[in-house]
């Protein structure tokens, strides 16, 4: 067990490692580029990320309706060593109701490594294959909204099963809700103190009502480290580092007034969903 004293000085060093611009250019980029398909995919890519190539993409049928699907997609960059997990978010209103309606009305569930999309789509394989044939690569993974829970829950897999090296990841979430409870979000930030995980953040834009589900009365609570923009986002944008899991000087300041639409599915200034499926040329 770590000291809180010694547990708060490291989480502190992992909030001064926030890049504004990595995010920005980068990580949010790919996790809009999920919301579409291959060819836009790969045209996001060839925008933000010149010379990476798509490597595999998955698509499973996810929610109580069997209407909704989730997907998600792995990259690779030679030229700049590196290899990414992206999973696509929810996409329409209808889905988020019908998710958020999930999560308030059903019980939390054990913790279990994968699920159907990395199990049974072959995106957990292509993963596995590109960490195997290029260790020394880094990891980009990353999502939002639904993606951003699927993300969270990939990098505990990742690391827990020594798949890549952990002082290889990087991960930035967008608009993620509570993943887990206290147990898994101890669980994921005793992972990124103890084996190192420095580049690990929830980006949350204002008042976002996503990352306040589920409910902290239902047992739910969110992991370290959040990074806040009560703002806009646009370029040059202040932001705060909160280091703790459920820390009232980020996005829980906010207790009503949240919104799905606006905050949502617009980060950094742009929608999320119609800048990925324009293949990363849509700014409006």
């Amino acid at each position: 067990m770590l000291l809180p004293f010694v547990l708060t000085a490291i989480l502190a060093s992992v909030g001064a490692d926030y890049d504004d611009s990595l995010a920005r250019n980068i990580m949010f980029p790919l996790a809009s580029a999920a919301y579409g398909l291959g060819d836009t995919i790969q045209q996001c890519l060839d925008k933000h990320l010149p010379g990476t190539k798509l490597s595999f993409r998955a698509e499973v049928r996810c929610d109580s309706t069997y209407k909704d699907t989730c997907s998600g997609y792995t990259f690779i960059d030679d030229k700049s060593t590196r290899i990414g997990l992206v999973f696509k978010g929810t996409d329409k209103i209808l889905q988020l109701s019908e998710e958020t309606h999930s999560l308030l009305q059903d019980p939390a569930v054990p913790f279990k490594d994968g699920g159907m999309l990395w199990n049974k789509s072959g995106l957990g394989a292509d993963v596995q294959r590109l960490s195997a044939a290029h260790p020394d690569y880094t990891l980009y993974i990353t999502g939002h909204s639904l993606g951003a829970s699927m993300s969270a829950l990939a990098v505990v897999r990742i690391a827990k099963n020594k798949i890549h090296p952990v002082d290889k990841i990087i991960n930035y979430n967008f608009g993620e809700p509570r993943t887990g409870d206290k147990q898994f979000a101890s669980l994921f930030d005793s992972l990124k103190v103890i084996m190192q995980i420095r580049h690990r953040y929830r980006v949350i834009h204002d008042k976002d009502l996503i990352p306040h589900t589920p409910f902290p009365s239902m047992g739910y609570q969110h992991h370290a480290t959040e990074v806040f923009y009560e703002n806009n986002m646009t370029p040059g944008s202040p932001f705060v580092v909160c280091k703790e899991q459920e820390d009232p000087k980020c996005s829980n300041k906010h207790k009503f007034d949240l919104n799905f639409a606006d905050d949502h599915f617009h980060y950094f200034n742009l929608d999320v969903v119609n800048y990925g499926q324009s293949g990363c040329t849509k700014t409006t």
